[in-house]
This record gives structure tokens, C-alpha cells and sequence, in this order.
């Protein structure tokens, strides 16, 4: 499978919504339950509101899968990231907020998508969520503890 990736835009909003609605409904019966984890989720309308527009953010499509959304396939993984600028002695770093994935296989390429990123745009480190199965992605990468909710990876070698 190859997957087609490009910048996530405002336009890409009810999608992500619909794709984190459909995954949070496989984890959570109780109706009440799930809009309350919608409320505080990353994928939120204000907060997609807040960091489509930014150019940082990134969608993965299959495009040998039809989606209503859109001609180039369906989303199959996403992240949410803006850049951090003078943080940890750092002089240019890329935040990952949120990355949303369907299967294995577009988790591993959309985090290779941001670290790629991160080193083209000469960024010195890459920040992930701490989490279990982002860990399992990056760990070729050598990540680093950062706080507990997040780790890095260098991007450069110093």
C-alpha cells in the first residue's frame, strides 16, 4: 500500500471529525461517555480549527480506498503540529499534538513524515506524544524523555 500524504487544511476538519468520532465509538459504548471525551479531545473543532490552518499538520490517504470526503482516498492516519521556536535550548523544534492512525502501517509512515519533516526543515528535535503506541513507532529513532506527556527525537546530530 502506498499512501498519499499532504498538508491537512480547514477543509479536512469534518473528516477528521468523522474519523475519531467512528474510532472513539469502537472503544466507547456509552453514548454520554463518548461526547464527553469529545469535548476534551485534540481533535476538537477548536482545536483542529487552531492547527489546520497552520501548514504544519498532515494527512495520510490510501487512495485505492473511496471516501466521500475526498478524490485522493481515504484518511487512514493524521497529525496535528506546529513548530516551537527557542524551547530547551533548541532553536527550532516541531510540536506533534496529536497523531491519529488506523492501522499500524500508516502510524510508522505518517511519524516517519514528521521526523522526514522536521529534518528538511533543519528543526534540531521532533516531539511526540508519550504514549504507548507512538513509542512503539519512533523507538528505531532513538526517542528521548521530555516531560511525561512527550518525548523527542533529534533531528540533527548535535
Amino acid at each position: 500500500m502506498s499512501l498519499f500524504f499532504r498538508i491537512a487544511t480547514l477543509q479536512d476538519l469534518n473528516e477528521i471529525q468523522e474519523f475519531e468520532t467512528k474510532k472513539l465509538h469502537e472503544v466507547v459504548s456509552d453514548p454520554m461517555e463518548r461526547e464527553m471525551q469529545s469535548w476534551n479531545s485534540n481533535w476538537r473543532k477548536e482545536s483542529l480549527e487552531h492547527y489546520l490552518p497552520s501548514g504544519w499538520c498532515f494527512v495520510a490517504r490510501d487512495p485505492l480506498i473511496k471516501s466521500d470526503f475526498s478524490n485522493e482516498g481515504q484518511l487512514v492516519a493524521y497529525f496535528l503540529a506546529q513548530p516551537m521556536l527557542f524551547v530547551d535550548g533548541q532553536t527550532q523544534s516541531l510540536w506533534v499534538e496529536h497523531v491519529a492512525f488506523s492501522s499500524l502501517k500508516s502510524r510508522d509512515e505518517i511519524c516517519d513524515l514528521a521526523f522526514r519533516l522536521s529534518k528538511e526543515k533543519h528543526f534540531q528535535r521532533v516531539y511526540f506524544p508519550q504514549n504507548s503506541m507512538i513509542q512503539n513507532s519512533i523507538s528505531h529513532m532513538k526517542p528521548q524523555p521530555f516531560s511525561q506527556s512527550a518525548v523527542y527525537v533529534k533531528t540533527t546530530k548535535a
